[in-house]
Order: structure tokens, then sequence, then C-alpha cells
């Protein structure tokens, strides 16, 4: 940890700027910025493929005091863009830690900040939404800092999967029943572990593969992964993926479940600010179960879109009442839009994995 304190600044495409101090180096970095509302996880958070783009602000204010481990990353590096928190805890309490929240970013490359007003900042974006922004701890003025949050990429209309995705296919592990192939939009370890938990035979392949490339590993059903960025962005998948409909068990997390919605003709539109923690109440319609729910999107499926003949919307956002599930009524195809596998968060979700492992043995009966 610095022992010198770095002036920072967050400057927001509105015009909004505050100032606070940085806890690992000098440096810059443009994103679109978000609030998690999560008390725990945040080195999971940290690694979360789907958050390649982000300046993600920790709402609870204490971040750090249980360090970094070997074993908790979701892959195999940082994937944010820059970190914000009120206070970053100089003092590591746990058994399994290995190194303090500042080195491990210092270690990653990713700006974090301190000292920062978050409860303003999380008001601001809750009102104005998820905005464009800069971090830094330049000299440059306000004004040219607001003028680069405003020139930069953000997310809408960015392919930022092919960032995080495999470069070539692997076995997660060797062995089990089931054949499951992973197309990697930028998956989270979990994922990969609750199949493999579930007697899966687990085969990872690039978000670019084709579908006739993925047939020909003879999987016993294919998993869409979650992902960053905008699924609008990303039709080639969505194409290689209208080619495994009806051939195949599909299973879509997050991304996964927009591209299968967007396989099916439906649209997606950007949230105000997205869901982002672990205590979203979702409500399975099949059945009336609540469950609470990690989750992680910008983005989400138009439900006046779906085509109710074929697709059966399954579960929704009790906060906001958007999509947050769907199936197919006559082929082997369902999808959540939040993190069944957890990590962090609560492990309400998981009997989903039950379910894609009974459609793989009906499908195969």
């Amino acid at each position: 940890m610095l022992k010198e304190k770095i002036e920072a600044r967050i400057a927001l495409e509105d015009g909004t700027v505050l100032k606070g101090f940085s806890f690992t180096g000098g440096g810059e970095a443009e994103g679109e910025v978000v609030f998690n509302t999560s008390l725990t996880g945040y080195q999971e958070i940290l690694t979360d493929p789907s958050y390649h783009g982000q300046i993600v602000v920790m709402t609870y204010p204490l971040i750090g005091n249980y360090g970094i481990n070997s074993e908790d990353s979701e892959s195999a590096a940082a994937k944010v863009t820059g970190f914000i928190v009120k206070e970053c805890s100089r003092k590591v309490s746990n058994w399994r830690s290995n190194k303090s929240l500042g080195s491990f970013l210092k270690e990653n490359s990713i700006l974090g900040i301190e000292g920062i007003d978050t409860r303003f900042l999380v008001g601001r974006i809750r009102d104005k939404g998820a905005m464009k922004a800069v971090i830094s701890t330049s000299g440059a003025s306000d004004k040219d800092l607001v003028e680069k949050a405003k020139k930069s990429k953000g997310v809408v209309g960015q392919d930022l999967v092919k960032d995080v995705t495999t470069e070539k296919s692997y076995f997660w592990n060797d062995s089990g029943k089931y054949k499951v192939i992973v197309l990697d939009c930028g998956v989270k370890f979990n994922i990969l572990r609750m199949l493999a938990k579930n007697n899966c035979k687990v085969f990872v392949m690039p978000a670019g593969s084709g579908f006739e490339e993925i047939l020909k590993q003879k999987p016993d059903a294919v998993l869409i992964s979650n992902g960053p960025g905008d699924p609008a962005a990303v039709p080639y998948i969505v194409e290689n993926v209208k080619g495994l409909l009806g051939k195949v068990p599909l299973f879509g997390i997050c991304l996964g479940n927009q591209i299968l919605g967007l396989a099916q003709g439906a649209k997606t539109y950007k949230l105000k600010f997205g869901h982002h923690g672990g205590n979203h109440p979702v409500k399975d319609l099949r059945n009336g179960r609540i469950s609470i729910t990690v989750q992680n999107h910008g983005f989400c499926l138009d439900a006046d879109t779906l085509g109710q003949e074929n697709v059966e919307i399954t579960h929704i956002n009790l906060n906001d009442n958007t999509v947050e599930g769907l199936r197919h009524k006559k082929i082997p195809l369902f999808a959540v839009q939040f993190h069944p596998e957890s990590y962090p968060g609560p492990h309400d979700g998981q009997y989903l994995f039950l379910e894609f492992i009974k459609m793989i043995e009906e499908f195969k009966t």
C-alpha cells in the first residue's frame, strides 16, 4: 500500500468532477462508471470479465479488509477498467489472504481510487444513469478530463467480448458423464466449476467459434456464458447460436440470455444504471419461487419483442419487472439473466444447473 497520497479525480461526461486519492500509484483510465451494492466479494467482482470496459464503484464504504487470496478469482486477472471505494483498508485480516487489495490492483495495472464521496457518486449515477467517465492522477484540468470522458468509447455498440474470450479451446476438466461446450464470452470460473460438479466434462471454446465447429465436437449440450458489453454488438455470436437451435440443448447465462433472446428475434435495450450486486430479488414465474440473486449487466431483453408463441418468460426482476429468464416451448433451450453460479453472492439460483442436467438427459433419451 502506498504511504504517500496521490491526488486523483473522476470526471463524468455530465461535467461532474470528484476528488480523492490513488492507492495504486499514478495513472489514467476511461470507461463506463457503474456501482455495485455487494458488501463482500470484491475479488470476484474485480476478476469478473463482464466488467471489462467499466469503472466500478462500491457502495459499501470499507473495502479490502480481508485482502486477496489465490482461490477466489473468477478469471486469470483483474478485468475492471478502474476501481473506486470510499476507503481502502490498510489492515488485512484473513487466514486465506496472501496480498492486499492495493497490491493486487497495482500488479494488474488497475487504477484504484479512495476518498471519493461514493454516496454522492452513486446517487448521481442513479439519477443520471451509467455514464462515461475518466479517472486520473494527471495534472490535466477538470474541463479537459470531462471532455476526454465525453469522447471516450463507452460500452454501447462496442464488441468487448473479443477482448476477454479465450484464444484457444481447452478442457476445463477431462471427465464427466455429459460433454458440455462452453462458448466463452467472458466466462466466470465458477460456471465451469458448477458444471464439473454436476458430472460434466467441460470443453471451453472461443466466442467466435462457428456452429459447425461446435457440433463437430459432438457435445451433449452447449452453455453460452456471461460476458461484457452490448449484446447487439456481437451479431456473429448470435448467428452461430442460431445454427445450434434445436440440434443440442442450450443454456444461457447473463449475456448468454441476451444472445439466445436475440437468436429468437428479440431486441435488447440499455438499462439506466444496470443491475450490479448480490441482492436482486427474482421471481420464477413457473412456481412462484423468489430467489435473491447476484447480477452484473447493463443491458436487458425487451419483453415486448420476445415471440410469445415459442418463447416463455420464466423469471422477472421484482425491482423493475425486467426479463430475468426465458425458455423455448418446443426445443431444449433456457436462459437466465442473473448469475446462478454466484461467487460472489447468494446460492439461491444454483438449482438451475440441475435443470440443465435434466434437460440434457431428456434430450438424450
